[in-house]
């Protein structure tokens, strides 16, 4: 029974030394403290208007990924070389393409994407209005039989008696 509690302690001892080195695998190198806080105030200001290429639903500013680092520091450098908020995007559009921008802007390439939202609402209300249409060309209204009537009045009549006028 020793033995079989020293093997279970040994087998948690492993697991726990497991975990330890994964968590020590994952670890990384703090982020250098901003020299200057009004340009690196400037960089993350213009960087959540810019969308990280690996993590596409996060902003630039946003994403830890390696990429989005690499791109951070580029634009740091070119803020520090004294380049415009315009000149640093300019150069990420030519080098990444209008999908580095979260409001692309409205040109011949990227009108299907700023009107597609309305054109599909639009399909979708026509499919809508001609679904219904068709639907109510196929009620038939059934007559009700004598009984049903008489049936269908005693119970209206009962409902108007209960509720004072």
């Amino acid at each position: 029974m020793l033995e079989r509690a020293n093997l279970i302690m040994r087998m948690l001892f492993a697991v726990a030394l497991l975990v330890m080195v994964q968590v020590a695998a994952f670890a990384r190198e703090a982020a250098p403290a901003a020299d200057d806080p009004a340009l690196e105030e400037r960089l993350m200001t213009l960087a959540a208007g810019l969308r990280c290429l690996v993590c596409q639903n996060q902003t630039l500013a946003e994403s830890q990924a390696d990429l989005a680092v690499d791109m951070r520091n580029e634009m740091r450098k070119q803020m520090r070389r004294g380049a415009s908020d315009q000149d640093v995007i300019d150069f990420l559009v030519a080098r990444y393409g209008d999908f580095v921008l979260y409001r692309p802007p409205l040109k011949a390439t990227t009108l299907l994407l700023w009107s597609g939202p309305a054109i599909l609402l639009l399909i979708g209300l026509a499919f809508m209005a001609r679904s219904l249409g068709r639907r109510r060309g196929h009620i038939v209204e059934a007559p009700l039989t004598e009984t049903e009537r008489a049936r269908a009045q005693a119970l209206l009549g009962a409902d108007s008696e209960a509720e004072p006028s």
